[in-house]
């Protein structure tokens, strides 16, 4: 019997009471949809200024056509629930026993059948499409995903399954958990309310109506079968199985032996149960699917929980370096695979530093000791700030970029910045509105200076004549459109003005508006001039649309009121490059660095690079991006350093190289790896938004610049301190495993074990000798401080890429960075400066660099910078610190000047190809004024000075030896009487001629 019209005793509601409803309805709906109305908005607005609609294009139907799929289908079914149990509902009878708890809620609903029948499919279909759409990602790639070319060792199957298909099918089987369970609780809420099912008390006994228990059983056995299938897909899953994290990632013994096969066998129970639900049917007996639903879940506890774990306990532990051994290599085998790290990109040196340097090699290895990095872009930028800021409101990152330029036909890397408006730094009426947004819109300038040299070398503790300071190449922003500028620079900027950057972006909200309607520029140039950005890109603000989108978006009314804003105004927003990238290409993860470089036609472009990652790759290691990337520098960040997004993955490659134009924001993206399976997926996804390889070698300015990248540099470095190891009982065992050290010349970072960070310089190739821009990096034996491994990985075009392991034999020993650095600030000489200074200065040591030299040469270098106490004060270098062993066996020695050629001439090396600097003395060694004799023994008169100048260099290598007895002794006194021995011998030999 059907109840019309409303329930007895229900409130109504008056006219205006509706009214206001739906008007609070209304203001909720624009609440909730306007803020991402106005963000589509905007973002296609953006996405057009930049051209890649196609990327937003693709995102949004996607998203849309996902949304509409999953809902349609959701609402379908929990509606198809519902209404099979209304219409099968029993007819309700009142027992007259007591009063019916349901009565009220039955009337509701009976009321309002429409709404209860429509608006709860609606609401959780709605839910379920906004769950799934944001797993566009995964549909995309299932729809395009590439193969591979590799199979797994377990199931023969193309790492492209893994990789694109299995997440996909995952995907689909947890949407159908989720439609199946809603399914079952509305179906069971029906039948309640509707008295089919009855819980009983009262005198009336609990009872379930055949209906009930027929769609109720139907599904139960469908969410049986799925469970059924998601066995089945589990046993794919095991490929990248944790169980034996803290040795390998990959299917172990246990997985491939016990948990597979139990896989399977509840599998087959999940099936059998299901069929016990559907036979519940027919039988009309609830005990056999009872019985069932015992049997799976004593079976998932013994089976699936208990088999792994005594076979675990009791067969691999005590034979796990045997059992696992199979697995073990694949483990080895995938993850170099996974992130390039195999036989084909990384060669191995064995047996480096095994025997002594041979001097000749040492003093002849003109590509690094001409080379020697010297400024430390950790701790510069106060002085390039204080040097090439020029106005209050520039400003530089807390970390600058190394880079590498030719000039005068030799490559020298080069401590590299533009000078970029620093938000932070307007001050008073600089930083309203105005200003902020129209008038201090841009940077100006690039700044670069050989890493390898200052400009005069600091005499002594009160030097401040430009001692110690960087020798700029290029910086000035007035002077660029000059002809001696184009004729003389050896690094040309045609256009300075930089829109694009990780300091401008830091604003908040970022943003600049720009373009002029004829009217006086007003845009901050120079001191004298100011200008109007000529650029293509920027969205549009000539039309109230526009302007009103943009007034929500940030928040600002000025917008809609402001008169600046004209026809031809334009807003430039997303500056940061790495932001821009990632916008523009949102599969892809950025590293966290960028840098600016100078390309062949004077252009400034941000490089940025991106990577493609999996978090599943078989076998191989899984690792945190965040953990992995992270070392000293983390320290030093400020505010525009990033770190990595805190992510587990199992698969990288550097796949793209991106570019950003300083001045008009232009976006490029460049396939990079041409054999990337992930990267050609995203191509097909998203066609035309990447330029291929071949496009990319066309740019030969670009391919002179591109570096490789730091952060898949570190995470191949703590990958290879473990993988070099190729035999899996050794890699069981883990006594050949390297540790990346902790960075000695920063307490902080040492007392916080922060590794030592890789470090870009030019030096000599591994193989050639010739000059090659390196990343490098030290790895020291298993938690121990001596040198294991030496690391280098090549940015040059025609090797990019290419990893050098020099490994060092376990017979012989060599100080890693802890045991070079504590000696190197012992030394009397670098602890007599720290204590005079420590008054008036605080000082800082820069990166220790390990240096392969010659054959088997291993030089450390160390500058250390002092900086006054005071306002306005800045980091300047003061001395270098060197340390040598030209014998194993031998202690070590130590140098200590103004220098690196003096520096070097103080550990027996040869600065011949030392970078000259103005104010240095060089102290030679005696094996160099030896020399110097011999050449000049006939051209030089009278016998006499010819004595004079051999008991000179007698004397000078009689006070060396002295020189190093009183350090290792400890012996102050001693110390100083041997330098002024020293002092006097050099003075000797120059007063005879030499």
């Amino acid at each position: 019997m059907s109840v019309r019209g409303p329930a007895a005793g229900l409130p109504t509601l008056s006219g205006r009471s509706k009214v206001v409803i739906w008007i609070g309805v209304a203001v909720l709906v624009l609440l909730l949809v306007g803020p991402r109305a106005v963000s589509l908005t905007t973002d296609w607005l953006w996405f057009s200024d930049i051209g890649y609609t196609k990327v937003f294009s693709t995102i949004i139907w996607t998203r849309i056509v996902v949304f509409l799929v999953a809902a349609l289908i959701t609402a379908a079914i929990v509606f198809a629930a519902a209404a099979v149990a209304y219409r099968s509902r029993s007819v309700f009878v009142p027992s007259g026993i007591g009063p019916d708890p349901l009565a009220r809620y039955r009337t509701t609903v009976m009321s309002r059948i429409r709404w209860f029948a429509i608006a709860p499919p609606v609401a959780i279909g709605v839910l379920a499409g906004l769950v799934a759409q944001g797993s566009w990602s995964t549909i995309q790639v299932f729809l395009k995903g590439e193969s591979f070319g590799v199979k797994d060792p377990q199931f023969g199957l193309d790492v492209g399954f893994y990789a694109f298909d299995l997440p996909f099918w995952r995907f689909v089987l947890n949407l159908l958990f989720v439609i199946v369970v809603v399914a079952f609780v509305i179906n069971l809420l029906t039948h309640y309310v509707f008295g089919s099912i009855r819980l009983g008390g009262a005198g009336v006994a609990p009872s379930i109506s055949m209906s009930a228990r027929v769609q109720l059983s139907v599904l139960a056995g469908i969410f049986l079968l799925l469970k059924a299938v998601a066995y089945w897909l589990d046993r794919y899953s095991l490929l990248s199985s944790e169980r034996k994290q803290e040795t390998f990632t990959g299917m172990s013994y246990t997985d491939a032996n016990a948990v597979l096969s139990s896989k399977l066998i509840l599998m087959a129970i999940a099936i059998i149960c299901a069929i016990a639900f559907f036979a519940g049917i027919v039988l009309r007996d609830l005990r056999v699917p009872a019985l069932a639903t015992v049997l799976m879940l004593v079976s998932a506890l013994l089976i699936g929980v208990g088999w792994p774990l005594a076979v675990e306990q009791f067969s691999v532990k005590p034979n796990a370096a045997q059992k696992e051994a199979k697995y073990i290599a694949r483990n080895i085998a995938a993850t170099e695979q996974a992130y390039g790290i195999g036989d084909n990109k990384v060669t191995v040196m064995n047996n480096w530093a095994s025997a002594d340097p041979t001097p000749a090699s040492v003093n002849g290895d003109k590509a690094t000791l001409s080379n020697i990095r010297i400024l430390d872009p950790n701790i510069v930028s106060g002085t390039y700030t204080q040097l090439q800021q020029r106005q209050n409101f520039y400003g530089f990152p807390s970390q600058l970029a190394i880079d590498r330029y030719k000039v005068d036909g030799e490559l020298r890397d080069y401590v590299v910045a533009v000078r970029e408006i620093d938000p932070d730094r307007l001050a008073g009426d600089q930083a309203n509105w105005l200003n902020k947004h129209l008038t201090y819109t841009h940077g100006n300038g690039f700044v670069a200076a050989p890493a390898n040299t200052v400009r005069k070398a600091a005499a002594d503790e009160n030097d401040t004549q430009g001692s110690g300071e960087p020798d700029f190449v290029v910086g000035d922003l007035s002077n660029f459109q000059t002809e001696e500028y184009k004729k003389n620079s050896p690094i040309r900027v045609t256009e300075p003005r930089i829109y694009f950057g990780e300091l401008i972006a830091k604003g908040t909200p970022d943003y600049a508006i720009v373009g002029s309607d004829n009217a006086p520029a007003r845009e901050y140039d120079t001191e004298n001039t100011k200008y109007t950005y000529q650029g293509d890109s920027g969205v549009s603000l000539g039309n109230w649309f526009n302007r009103f989108m943009y007034s929500v978006k940030f928040g600002e009314r000025n917008f809609l009121l402001s008169s600046e804003i004209n026809k031809n105004s334009k807003i430039l927003y997303n500056r940061d490059p790495r932001d821009r990238v990632k916008k523009a290409a949102p599969w892809l993860t950025v590293d966290s660095k960028t840098y600016p470089a100078v390309m062949s036609d004077g252009s400034i472009k941000w490089i940025v690079d991106g990577y493609t990652t999996l978090e599943s790759y078989p076998y191989a290691q899984k690792t945190s991006l965040q953990a992995l990337t992270s070392d000293a520098q983390e320290l030093n960040r400020g505010q525009t350093g990033r770190t990595q997004v805190n992510r587990t993955v199992s698969y990288v490659r550097n796949s793209v190289k991106a570019t950003v134009d300083a001045y008009t924001g232009e976006v490029k993206l460049y396939q990079f790896d041409d054999t990337d399976p992930v990267l050609k997926t995203w191509m097909k996804v998203f066609p035309g938004t990447v330029e291929t390889r071949a496009e990319f070698d066309k740019q030969g300015d670009l391919r002179d610049h591109v570096r490789y990248p730091e952060d898949l540099f570190k995470i191949q470095r703590t990958l290879l301190a473990r993988y070099h190891v190729k035999d899996p009982q050794a890699f069981f065992q883990g006594s050949q495993f390297w540790s990346v050290p902790a960075d000695p010349t920063n307490e902080q970072a040492d007392r916080q074990g922060l590794d030592q960070p890789p470090y870009y310089f030019v030096a000599a190739g591994p193989d050639d000798k010739r000059p090659s821009f390196q990343l490098t990096s030290v790895m020291t034996r298993l938690n121990r401080p001596i040198l294991g491994a030496y690391m280098t990985a090549s940015s040059d075009p025609e090797d990019y890429g290419r990893i050098t392991l020099r490994t060092l034999p376990l017979s012989s020993q060599r100080v890693g960075p802890k045991q070079a650095f504590n000696p190197m600030k012992a030394d009397a000489r670098v602890s007599e400066n720290l204590k005079n200074l420590e008054n008036t200065a605080t000082t800082q040591f820069g990166n220790l660099l390990t240096l392969p030299v010659g054959d088997n040469g291993v030089l450390y270098v160390m500058p250390l910078y002092v900086q006054a106490k005071g306002e306005g004060s800045y980091p300047r270098m003061f001395r270098i610190v060197t340390q040598y062993q030209a014998k194993l066996g031998e202690t070590a020695r130590i140098g200590y000047a103004s220098t690196t050629a003096g520096a070097l001439a103080q550990v027996g090396i040869d600065p011949e190809y030392a970078v000259t600097v103005p104010g240095e003395t060089t102290t030679p060694t005696p094996t160099q004024t030896q020399q110097q004799q011999q050449q000049q023994q006939g051209t030089t008169s009278g016998g006499q000075s010819g004595t004079q100048r051999d008991t000179a260099v007698k004397a000078m290598g009689s006070a060396l030896d002295e020189l190093r007895a009183a350090q290792q002794a400890g012996d102050f006194k001693a110390y100083g009487d041997a330098l002024a021995k020293l002092q006097k011998a050099v003075d000797a030999y120059e007063n005879a001629g030499g």
